[in-house]
Protein backbone atom coordinates (compact mmCIF):
# COMPACT_ATOMS: atom_id res chain seq x y z
CA UNK A 1 0.00 0.00 0.00
CA UNK A 2 1.67 3.50 -0.99
CA UNK A 3 1.85 6.09 2.00
CA UNK A 4 -0.83 8.45 0.63
CA UNK A 5 -3.16 5.05 1.11
CA UNK A 6 -2.01 3.79 4.18
CA UNK A 7 -1.68 8.04 5.75
CA UNK A 8 -5.73 8.02 4.94
CA UNK A 9 -6.63 4.37 6.35
CA UNK A 10 -4.51 3.17 8.67
CA UNK A 11 -6.45 2.76 12.26
CA UNK A 12 -9.70 4.66 10.46
CA UNK A 13 -11.68 1.61 10.39
CA UNK A 14 -15.30 2.33 10.28
CA UNK A 15 -16.73 2.43 13.51
CA UNK A 16 -17.88 -1.45 14.42
CA UNK A 17 -20.52 -0.02 16.74
CA UNK A 18 -22.24 2.86 14.82
CA UNK A 19 -20.88 2.26 10.95
CA UNK A 20 -19.05 6.05 11.24
CA UNK A 21 -16.27 6.52 8.52
CA UNK A 22 -15.04 9.44 11.10
CA UNK A 23 -13.07 7.49 13.61
CA UNK A 24 -15.08 7.65 17.36
CA UNK A 25 -13.76 9.73 20.08
CA UNK A 26 -14.26 8.12 23.64
CA UNK A 27 -13.50 10.85 26.04
CA UNK A 28 -14.33 8.54 29.03
CA UNK A 29 -11.61 8.88 31.72
CA UNK A 30 -12.64 5.30 33.29
CA UNK A 31 -13.65 2.05 32.10
CA UNK A 32 -15.87 -0.79 33.67
CA UNK A 33 -14.00 -3.99 34.68
CA UNK A 34 -14.44 -7.20 36.93
CA UNK A 35 -14.83 -6.88 40.73
CA UNK A 36 -11.30 -9.13 40.25
CA UNK A 37 -9.46 -6.43 38.38
CA UNK A 38 -9.74 -8.27 34.85
CA UNK A 39 -10.23 -6.13 31.87
CA UNK A 40 -12.98 -7.57 30.60
CA UNK A 41 -13.15 -4.33 27.41
CA UNK A 42 -9.32 -3.69 27.20
CA UNK A 43 -9.17 -0.77 29.37
CA UNK A 44 -8.98 0.47 33.08
CA UNK A 45 -8.02 4.04 33.22
CA UNK A 46 -7.42 6.96 30.14
CA UNK A 47 -4.36 7.84 31.63
CA UNK A 48 -2.37 4.42 30.80
CA UNK A 49 -4.17 4.20 27.80
CA UNK A 50 -7.80 4.22 26.10
CA UNK A 51 -9.51 3.53 23.09
CA UNK A 52 -8.61 6.95 20.88
CA UNK A 53 -5.39 7.01 21.08
CA UNK A 54 -4.82 2.91 20.28
CA UNK A 55 -6.20 4.06 17.44
CA UNK A 56 -3.74 6.43 16.68
CA UNK A 57 -1.27 4.73 17.65
CA UNK A 58 -1.82 1.93 15.38
CA UNK A 59 -1.70 4.45 13.08
CA UNK A 60 1.63 6.34 13.26
CA UNK A 61 3.42 2.62 13.68
CA UNK A 62 2.05 1.95 10.45
CA UNK A 63 3.41 5.49 8.54
CA UNK A 64 6.55 4.91 10.59
CA UNK A 65 7.35 1.44 9.44
CA UNK A 66 7.40 0.70 13.41
CA UNK A 67 6.70 -1.84 16.10
CA UNK A 68 5.08 0.13 18.54
CA UNK A 69 4.40 3.71 18.68
CA UNK A 70 3.72 5.91 21.99
CA UNK A 71 1.61 9.22 22.06
CA UNK A 72 2.79 11.56 24.50
CA UNK A 73 1.52 14.69 25.46
CA UNK A 74 3.91 17.15 23.94
CA UNK A 75 7.13 16.22 21.83
CA UNK A 76 8.57 17.15 25.16
CA UNK A 77 7.36 15.06 27.23
CA UNK A 78 8.25 12.17 24.37
CA UNK A 79 12.01 13.13 24.55
CA UNK A 80 11.63 13.11 28.72
CA UNK A 81 9.94 10.06 28.91
CA UNK A 82 12.75 8.57 26.70
CA UNK A 83 15.73 10.36 28.15
CA UNK A 84 14.21 8.89 31.69
CA UNK A 85 14.11 5.19 30.32
CA UNK A 86 17.54 5.36 29.89
CA UNK A 87 20.00 3.75 32.44
CA UNK A 88 21.54 6.02 34.98
CA UNK A 89 25.40 6.62 34.77
CA UNK A 90 26.28 7.04 31.18
CA UNK A 91 26.01 10.01 28.51
CA UNK A 92 23.95 10.40 25.86
CA UNK A 93 25.14 11.71 22.81
CA UNK A 94 23.76 15.13 21.36
CA UNK A 95 24.53 17.12 17.79
CA UNK A 96 25.96 20.28 18.29
CA UNK A 97 23.36 21.95 15.81
CA UNK A 98 19.78 20.84 17.99
CA UNK A 99 16.64 22.49 18.97
CA UNK A 100 17.04 24.55 22.02
CA UNK A 101 14.25 23.16 23.78
CA UNK A 102 16.38 19.85 24.06
CA UNK A 103 19.40 21.35 24.55
CA UNK A 104 18.83 22.77 27.68
CA UNK A 105 16.62 19.69 28.46
CA UNK A 106 20.35 17.74 28.22
CA UNK A 107 22.69 20.52 30.40
CA UNK A 108 20.14 21.08 33.22
CA UNK A 109 18.32 17.92 34.02
CA UNK A 110 19.89 15.19 32.44
CA UNK A 111 22.51 15.30 35.23
CA UNK A 112 19.19 15.10 37.68
CA UNK A 113 18.48 11.42 35.96
CA UNK A 114 22.33 10.34 36.88
CA UNK A 115 23.24 10.86 32.64
CA UNK A 116 25.70 12.91 31.10
CA UNK A 117 24.90 14.94 27.72
CA UNK A 118 27.66 15.46 24.77
CA UNK A 119 27.79 17.39 22.15
CA UNK A 120 29.39 16.34 19.13
CA UNK A 121 29.19 17.49 15.43
CA UNK A 122 27.22 14.81 13.77
CA UNK A 123 28.10 15.79 10.52
CA UNK A 124 31.91 14.23 11.16
CA UNK A 125 31.54 10.31 11.81
CA UNK A 126 34.96 10.10 13.19
CA UNK A 127 34.08 12.42 15.73
CA UNK A 128 31.09 10.49 16.91
CA UNK A 129 32.72 7.37 16.44
CA UNK A 130 35.15 9.09 19.01
CA UNK A 131 32.95 9.93 21.50
CA UNK A 132 31.10 6.84 22.12
CA UNK A 133 32.51 4.63 24.80
CA UNK A 134 31.41 1.76 26.67
CA UNK A 135 28.67 4.05 28.79
CA UNK A 136 26.83 5.70 25.92
CA UNK A 137 23.29 5.09 26.12
CA UNK A 138 21.55 6.49 22.98
CA UNK A 139 22.97 8.16 20.28
CA UNK A 140 20.55 11.60 19.57
CA UNK A 141 19.81 13.15 16.00
CA UNK A 142 17.93 15.64 14.51
CA UNK A 143 17.83 15.66 10.91
CA UNK A 144 16.82 18.31 9.10
CA UNK A 145 17.72 20.41 12.66
CA UNK A 146 16.44 23.01 14.27
CA UNK A 147 17.16 26.10 13.11
CA UNK A 148 19.82 25.69 10.70
CA UNK A 149 18.48 22.08 8.72
CA UNK A 150 21.71 20.84 9.02
CA UNK A 151 21.46 17.08 7.92
CA UNK A 152 23.43 14.16 9.12
CA UNK A 153 23.50 10.90 7.90
CA UNK A 154 21.01 8.63 9.29
CA UNK A 155 21.94 4.92 7.60
CA UNK A 156 25.99 5.88 8.64
CA UNK A 157 25.66 6.74 12.14
CA UNK A 158 22.51 3.24 12.48
CA UNK A 159 25.61 1.30 11.55
CA UNK A 160 27.97 2.98 14.13
CA UNK A 161 25.75 2.78 16.48
CA UNK A 162 24.69 -0.65 16.13
CA UNK A 163 28.43 -1.87 15.71
CA UNK A 164 29.35 -0.48 19.20
CA UNK A 165 25.61 -1.49 20.80
CA UNK A 166 23.95 1.95 21.17
CA UNK A 167 20.59 2.80 20.09
CA UNK A 168 19.48 5.90 17.93
CA UNK A 169 17.09 8.29 18.04
CA UNK A 170 16.36 10.73 14.90
CA UNK A 171 13.94 13.57 15.72
CA UNK A 172 11.52 13.75 12.71
CA UNK A 173 9.99 16.31 13.28
CA UNK A 174 10.73 18.77 10.19
CA UNK A 175 10.41 15.54 7.56
CA UNK A 176 8.12 14.23 9.16
CA UNK A 177 6.91 10.47 8.07
CA UNK A 178 5.88 11.44 4.17
CA UNK A 179 9.49 12.85 3.85
CA UNK A 180 12.04 10.55 5.62
CA UNK A 181 11.65 7.44 7.33
CA UNK A 182 14.38 6.73 10.01
CA UNK A 183 13.50 3.35 10.79
CA UNK A 184 13.96 1.87 7.21
CA UNK A 185 17.55 4.10 7.73
CA UNK A 186 18.36 1.74 10.34
CA UNK A 187 17.27 4.17 13.10
CA UNK A 188 16.21 2.10 16.37
CA UNK A 189 13.89 5.09 17.71
CA UNK A 190 11.91 8.08 15.78
CA UNK A 191 10.66 10.94 17.77
CA UNK A 192 7.77 13.69 16.25
CA UNK A 193 6.74 16.69 17.74
CA UNK A 194 3.26 15.85 16.20
CA UNK A 195 2.09 19.78 17.04
CA UNK A 196 3.92 20.66 13.87
CA UNK A 197 3.81 18.81 10.61
CA UNK A 198 1.63 15.64 11.83
CA UNK A 199 -1.39 17.99 13.77
CA UNK A 200 -1.36 20.68 10.63
CA UNK A 201 -3.12 22.92 11.97
CA UNK A 202 -1.81 25.08 14.68
CA UNK A 203 -4.33 23.31 17.10
CA UNK A 204 -3.37 20.34 19.22
CA UNK A 205 -0.16 19.65 20.94
CA UNK A 206 1.47 15.63 21.43
CA UNK A 207 4.64 13.77 20.55
CA UNK A 208 5.41 10.53 19.29
CA UNK A 209 8.03 7.73 19.69
CA UNK A 210 7.96 4.59 17.22
CA UNK A 211 10.65 2.23 17.70
CA UNK A 212 11.94 -0.63 15.86
CA UNK A 213 11.22 -3.20 18.17
CA UNK A 214 8.40 -3.83 20.64
CA UNK A 215 11.61 -4.19 23.51
CA UNK A 216 12.33 -3.44 26.89
CA UNK A 217 13.49 0.48 26.18
CA UNK A 218 9.34 0.62 24.62
CA UNK A 219 7.77 -0.60 27.89
CA UNK A 220 10.09 1.63 29.99
CA UNK A 221 8.94 4.55 28.18
CA UNK A 222 5.38 3.51 28.68
CA UNK A 223 5.63 2.98 31.90
CA UNK A 224 7.19 6.76 32.09
CA UNK A 225 4.16 8.09 30.35
CA UNK A 226 1.57 6.50 32.79
CA UNK A 227 3.32 7.16 36.48
CA UNK A 228 4.68 10.46 34.93
CA UNK A 229 0.98 11.76 33.61
CA UNK A 230 2.61 12.31 30.10
CA UNK A 231 -0.11 11.18 28.40
CA UNK A 232 -2.41 13.24 26.30
CA UNK A 233 -6.45 13.80 26.12
CA UNK A 234 -8.00 11.54 23.90
CA UNK A 235 -9.28 14.73 21.91
CA UNK A 236 -5.57 15.24 21.07
CA UNK A 237 -5.16 11.90 19.43
CA UNK A 238 -8.59 12.25 17.54
CA UNK A 239 -7.22 15.57 16.38
CA UNK A 240 -3.90 14.48 15.08
CA UNK A 241 -5.38 11.29 13.34
CA UNK A 242 -7.40 14.01 11.78
CA UNK A 243 -4.08 15.52 10.67
CA UNK A 244 -2.57 12.43 9.09
CA UNK A 245 -5.46 12.23 6.50
CA UNK A 246 -4.10 15.32 5.08
CA UNK A 247 -0.18 14.86 5.55
CA UNK A 248 0.86 14.18 2.14
CA UNK A 249 -1.21 16.58 0.92
CA UNK A 250 0.08 18.95 2.94
CA UNK A 251 3.53 18.19 3.15
CA UNK A 252 4.12 18.56 -1.07
CA UNK A 253 2.17 21.83 -0.97
CA UNK A 254 5.12 23.04 1.96
CA UNK A 255 7.61 22.01 -0.01
CA UNK A 256 6.72 23.07 -3.40
CA UNK A 257 6.26 26.73 -1.50
CA UNK A 258 9.64 26.76 0.52
CA UNK A 259 11.46 25.63 -2.62
CA UNK A 260 10.45 28.13 -4.22
CA UNK A 261 11.08 31.20 -1.44
CA UNK A 262 14.26 29.50 -1.05
CA UNK A 263 15.65 30.14 -4.23
CA UNK A 264 13.76 33.47 -4.19
CA UNK A 265 15.88 34.50 -1.39
CA UNK A 266 19.13 33.41 -2.25
CA UNK A 267 19.12 35.64 -5.04
CA UNK A 268 18.00 38.70 -2.91
CA UNK A 269 20.61 41.09 -2.26
CA UNK A 270 19.98 41.46 1.44
CA UNK A 271 20.44 37.94 2.24
CA UNK A 272 24.05 36.55 3.33
CA UNK A 273 22.72 32.86 3.39
CA UNK A 274 19.80 30.52 2.62
CA UNK A 275 19.71 27.07 4.77
CA UNK A 276 17.56 24.85 3.05
CA UNK A 277 17.92 21.18 1.90
CA UNK A 278 16.78 21.73 -1.25
CA UNK A 279 19.34 23.95 -2.20
CA UNK A 280 22.53 23.07 -4.42
CA UNK A 281 24.46 25.11 -2.05
CA UNK A 282 23.40 23.40 0.57
CA UNK A 283 26.46 21.58 2.12
CA UNK A 284 24.65 18.27 2.59
CA UNK A 285 22.41 18.60 -0.53
CA UNK A 286 23.59 15.36 -2.23
CA UNK A 287 22.42 13.45 1.43
CA UNK A 288 19.48 15.00 1.71
CA UNK A 289 18.58 13.73 -2.13
CA UNK A 290 19.61 10.43 -1.32
CA UNK A 291 17.82 10.56 2.45
CA UNK A 292 15.02 12.62 1.83
CA UNK A 293 12.15 11.59 -0.29
CA UNK A 294 11.77 16.60 -0.35
CA UNK A 295 13.08 18.91 1.21
CA UNK A 296 10.61 20.14 3.72
CA UNK A 297 8.38 23.15 4.26
CA UNK A 298 11.10 24.47 6.74
CA UNK A 299 14.10 26.82 5.86
CA UNK A 300 15.91 29.47 7.63
CA UNK A 301 17.82 32.78 6.15
CA UNK A 302 20.44 35.16 7.42
CA UNK A 303 20.56 38.68 6.86
CA UNK A 304 23.73 40.96 5.57
CA UNK A 305 22.68 43.59 7.87
CA UNK A 306 22.73 41.86 11.16
CA UNK A 307 20.64 41.56 13.95
CA UNK A 308 18.46 44.89 13.94
CA UNK A 309 17.45 44.03 10.42
CA UNK A 310 16.37 40.75 10.59
CA UNK A 311 13.74 42.04 13.41
CA UNK A 312 12.82 45.00 11.26
CA UNK A 313 11.83 42.36 8.44
CA UNK A 314 10.39 39.97 11.00
CA UNK A 315 7.89 42.60 12.23
CA UNK A 316 7.44 43.94 9.02
CA UNK A 317 6.18 40.85 7.00
CA UNK A 318 2.17 40.42 7.25
CA UNK A 319 1.45 37.00 5.97
CA UNK A 320 4.15 35.35 7.94
CA UNK A 321 2.73 35.97 11.53
CA UNK A 322 5.77 36.25 14.07
CA UNK A 323 5.30 33.00 16.14
CA UNK A 324 6.80 30.12 17.59
CA UNK A 325 6.04 26.76 16.64
CA UNK A 326 5.91 25.51 12.47
CA UNK A 327 3.85 23.01 10.35
CA UNK A 328 0.39 24.59 10.51
CA UNK A 329 -1.27 25.62 7.66
CA UNK A 330 -0.19 29.26 7.76
CA UNK A 331 3.25 31.02 7.29
CA UNK A 332 5.12 31.86 10.54
CA UNK A 333 8.41 33.89 11.04
CA UNK A 334 10.83 33.85 14.50
CA UNK A 335 13.86 35.25 14.79
CA UNK A 336 15.21 32.48 16.95
CA UNK A 337 17.92 33.75 19.05
CA UNK A 338 15.38 36.47 20.41
CA UNK A 339 13.04 33.43 21.78
CA UNK A 340 16.11 31.03 22.95
CA UNK A 341 16.26 32.32 26.59
CA UNK A 342 19.73 33.85 28.05
CA UNK A 343 21.85 31.57 26.19
CA UNK A 344 20.32 31.71 22.26
CA UNK A 345 22.82 29.80 20.25
CA UNK A 346 20.85 30.74 17.17
CA UNK A 347 23.06 33.20 14.85
CA UNK A 348 21.42 36.59 15.96
CA UNK A 349 20.84 37.54 11.82
CA UNK A 350 18.68 34.32 11.79
CA UNK A 351 15.10 34.09 10.59
CA UNK A 352 13.40 30.98 10.69
CA UNK A 353 10.63 30.30 8.32
CA UNK A 354 7.46 27.95 8.36
CA UNK A 355 6.49 28.00 5.36
CA UNK A 356 2.45 27.48 5.28
CA UNK A 357 -0.57 26.69 2.98
CA UNK A 358 -0.81 30.31 1.00
CA UNK A 359 -0.01 30.73 -3.00
CA UNK A 360 3.79 31.02 -3.20
CA UNK A 361 3.64 34.28 -5.08
CA UNK A 362 1.95 35.89 -2.54
CA UNK A 363 4.31 34.99 0.62
CA UNK A 364 7.36 36.56 -2.11
CA UNK A 365 5.48 39.34 -2.35
CA UNK A 366 4.96 39.44 1.37
CA UNK A 367 8.85 38.93 1.84
CA UNK A 368 10.13 41.31 -0.65
CA UNK A 369 8.26 44.31 0.82
CA UNK A 370 9.41 43.10 4.63
CA UNK A 371 12.85 43.28 3.22
CA UNK A 372 13.11 46.51 2.23
CA UNK A 373 13.25 47.45 6.01
CA UNK A 374 16.75 45.22 5.95
CA UNK A 375 18.68 48.57 5.71
CA UNK A 376 16.74 51.06 8.16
Amino acid sequence: MRFETLAVHAGAEPDAESGAIAPPLHLSTTFLHAADGQLDHGWIYQRYDNPTQARLEEALAALDCASRSLFFSTGMAAASALLQALPAGGNVIFPSDLYHGIRVLAQDWLPRWGLQARFVDATDLASMEQAIDVNTRLIWLETPSNPLLTLVDIAAIAVLGTSLGVPSLVDNTFASPVLQSPLALGADIVLHSATKYIGGHSDVMGGVLSFSTSGDLSERCFEVRKLHGASANPFASWLVMRGLRSLPARMRMHCENAMRIARWLSDHTAVSVVHYPGLHSHPQHTLATRQMRDFGGMLSFELQAGRDAAIRVAAATRLFHCATSLGGCESLVEHRASVEGAHPTSPSSLLRLSVGLEHADDLIDDLAAALKFSHG
